[in-house]
C-alpha cells in the first residue's frame, strides 16, 4: 500500500514539467508538446507553458502565460502576460503587455510599447513610434504616427478621432 501512494505520487510529480532546457525545440529536455509549469531556459524553446521562459528565442503554442524574456523574439499562439524582447508576434489573442522594437498581436487587450507596434483589434493602449490598429474596441495610442482605419475624420468626437493622427488618436 504505502510503495503504490508512493508510485502515485511521484508518478504526479513527473508528469509535472517544471523545468524545460532546449538549444532547439527538439532538442531538449522535454518534448514540444509537453506544458512547462515553471521555468524554460534556451537557445530557441517551444512549449505550452505557465512559466517564465529566458532566452535568445521563445515559443509558446497553445494557450500559454508567464514572463517570456528574450534576446530577439518572442513568439505565440495565444500569451497571457508579459513579453519583452525586440520582436514580439502573438497570432491569436494576447493579454498583458508586449514590450520591444517591433510588436504585433492578432489581439491585445494591454499595452504595446515599443518602434513599431500592430494590431488587427486594440482594447488598451499602443505608446510607439509608429502605432496601427485595425479595429478598435477601447484604445489610445500615444506616439508620432498612430492608425485607426475605423475612425472617420473628426465626425465622432469626442468618442474618436481620426483614422490617423500625429501625437495622439483614440476610440471610446
Amino acid at each position: 500500500m504505502g510503495l503504490g501512494i508512493m508510485l502515485l505520487v511521484a508518478g504526479t510529480v513527473l508528469a509535472d514539467k517544471p523545468v524545460q532546457l532546449s538549444i532547439t525545440p527538439d532538442i531538449s529536455l522535454f518534448g514540444r508538446n509537453e506544458t512547462i509549469t515553471g521555468l524554460t531556459i534556451g537557445l530557441w524553446s517551444e512549449n505550452p507553458q505557465t512559466a517564465l521562459a529566458l532566452g535568445v528565442v521563445n515559443g509558446s503554442t497553445g494557450q500559454s502565460a508567464g514572463l517570456s524574456w528574450a534576446f530577439i523574439l518572442n513568439y505565440a499562439e495565444n500569451y497571457t502576460g508579459i513579453h519583452w524582447a525586440p520582436i514580439n508576434y502573438t497570432a491569436g489573442d494576447f493579454m498583458g503587455w508586449q514590450a520591444g522594437f517591433v510588436n504585433y498581436a492578432g489581439t491585445i487587450t494591454g499595452l504595446q510599447s515599443g518602434t513599431v507596434n500592430i494590431t488587427g483589434r486594440l482594447t488598451g493602449l499602443q505608446f510607439g513610434f509608429i502605432n496601427y490598429a485595425e479595429t478598435v474596441d477601447t484604445g489610445l495610442q500615444i506616439g508620432l504616427i498612430n492608425i485607426m482605419p475605423q475612425n472617420q475624420w473628426f465626425t465622432e468626437l469626442p468618442e474618436a478621432l481620426a483614422p490617423a493622427m500625429i501625437f495622439v488618436n483614440w476610440r471610446m
